[in-house]
């Protein structure tokens, strides 16, 4: 067990928007270390945001990480041998890996062509406020808003 906590290592930008939050979202999007391909599926679909849009990529992708980040999750708790889900708030930094997660994962579900093609399709439909990744977090918010009862179960 470790004696003190690891630290936390900042990001380093990304190479073309000189962004660390881009750069993260290319680490999480990267298969069997292929960073190389990660970022060029991630710049290409930067490409398509601004031909189908017309507008500044990084405004839409930031917007949709906006649109998709939750702020109440439920965890189970245990308590006198019932389990509840405790809604509780979501820390900053959680919430941004789950709004790259969600975003990754519904844009592998959509049906298009290519990977840039799918991640552009996710990012524009979660800037409007629409798409996989915002419903998932509408059902998240959801469920801690139904489980709001046990609340004073928090930790």
């Amino acid at each position: 067990m470790r004696k003190k906590n690891a630290e936390r290592r900042p990001a380093k930008s990304d190479l073309k928007f000189k962004d660390q939050l881009v750069q993260q979202f290319i680490n999480n999007l990267m298969d069997d270390g292929k960073k190389s391909i990660a970022s060029r599926i991630m710049y290409s679909s930067f490409d398509v945001i601004a031909e189908r849009t017309g507008s500044n990529p990084l405004d839409i992708f930031y917007k949709a990480m906006s649109n998709v980040s939750p702020t109440l999750e439920v965890k189970s708790r245990r308590v006198g041998g019932a389990n509840y889900q405790v809604p509780t708030e979501v820390r900053a930094e959680r919430k941004r890996s789950l709004a790259i997660r969600w975003l990754i994962q519904y844009a592998y579900e959509r049906k298009d062509k290519s990977m840039a093609l799918k991640l552009a399709s996710e990012f524009i439909a979660a800037s409007n406020n629409e798409g996989g990744a915002v419903k998932k977090k509408e059902d998240t918010h959801r469920m801690a808003e139904a489980n709001k009862a046990f609340a004073h179960f928090r930790w």
